[in-house]
This record gives structure tokens, C-alpha cells and sequence, in this order.
């Protein structure tokens, strides 16, 4: 008889993989939209802002007046017939112009999101040069279609903006009115 030979075929059968993704749930694809859209993301708002006022301003006024006096009668008669009369003019005109320009950029965070979609933005970036410091700040709001592809927004399309320019240091404090300057403008 001849000898039966029985040959096992072993399989090898890996345990149970869990599919894992190179990609966080949380995290956005490589061929998404990178424009703000969420706190805590960031844009850069490009400032290029131009204000001028111009006011001009006229006054005047006149008054006369004139005023008789007849002679005296009776015990009076020595009182002799006058007359007065008064003249006064007031012109006054001045005018103003007053023009600013600020140009720059600024990156701020998104605040928070309106229930219509809005983002609140507000930032602020200082610059130090030679002890003085140079601060921006903005504040306001944008909507997400005014952003640009690459995820700028022109400061003109900033709802409720307000941009602060400011400054400490040594060249500013002697830029400023000495303090009894300041108290003699007060006072007159």
C-alpha cells in the first residue's frame, strides 16, 4: 500500500488591520480652500487706507442801530436835539484740510464666527526699532468671500474696522508737548 502523504497547507492569516488615515479627522485635505474660515485660523488684512477732510467755514454778522433826541422842553430846554448811532460788523472765514494715508499689513486671528458666516478679526503686531515701538491693531469684521486666494483681505473690505497706529519710546515722548505745554493749552 503505498504510504499517503498528507501535506497541510498552513495560511497565514494576519489579525484584524484598522484602516488608518494619514489625515486627521480635524484636519483639512491638501486640496481644500486654505482661505479663514474658523477661529482661531489667520488672515492678513493689507492696509491701504486714505482720508482726507477738508472744512470751510464763513461767518459774519452786522447790527446798527441810531438813536434821536429832541431838544428839551420846559425846565429841559437846555438839553439841545442829539442823535447817536452805532455801526458793528463781524466777518469771520477759516478753513481746514486734513489728510492721513496708512499703508501696511497686518496678520490677525479669526475671534469668533457670526451666526451669518462672518469672522470677527483682530490682531496686533508690534515692531521694535532702536528702543521705540510701533504698534498696529485692528479690530472688525469680514466675510469669507472677500477673502482672496491667498488669503488676504484689502483693509477696505473691513466691516467696523478700527485700525490703531501707536508708538512708545524715546523718539516718541520727544514728539509729544513738553507738560506745561500741555497745561498752558488747557488753561488758554
Amino acid at each position: 500500500m503505498g504510504a499517503m502523504m498528507f501535506f497541510q497547507v498552513g495560511i497565514m492569516v494576519p489579525a484584524t488591520a484598522g484602516a488608518v488615515s494619514l489625515w486627521s479627522e480635524d484636519s483639512r485635505n491638501i486640496f481644500s480652500d486654505r482661505r479663514a474660515s474658523q477661529v482661531g485660523d489667520i488672515v492678513t488684512v493689507v492696509i491701504s487706507e486714505t482720508a482726507t477732510m477738508t472744512s470751510t467755514k464763513n461767518s459774519s454778522n452786522s447790527k446798527s442801530g441810531k438813536q434821536n433826541l429832541d431838544a428839551g422842553l420846559g425846565i429841559f430846554d437846555f438839553l439841545a436835539a442829539a442823535s447817536a448811532s452805532q455801526n458793528d460788523n463781524f466777518t469771520a472765514s477759516g478753513s481746514a484740510t486734513n489728510s492721513n494715508t496708512a499703508r501696511g499689513t497686518i496678520t490677525v486671528t479669526v475671534t469668533d464666527v457670526a451666526p451669518n458666516g462672518n469672522l470677527i478679526i483682530e490682531g496686533t503686531q508690534s515692531i521694535w526699532n532702536n528702543k521705540n515701538e510701533h504698534k498696529i491693531t485692528l479690530q472688525g469684521i469680514i466675510r469669507p468671500d472677500d477673502i482672496t486666494y491667498n488669503n488676504t483681505i484689502p483693509s477696505n473690505k473691513v466691516a467696523e474696522a478700527t485700525v490703531k497706529f501707536d508708538g512708545k519710546g524715546p523718539l516718541n515722548s520727544k514728539q509729544r508737548q513738553g507738560i506745561i505745554t500741555q497745561i498752558f493749552n488747557f488753561l488758554f
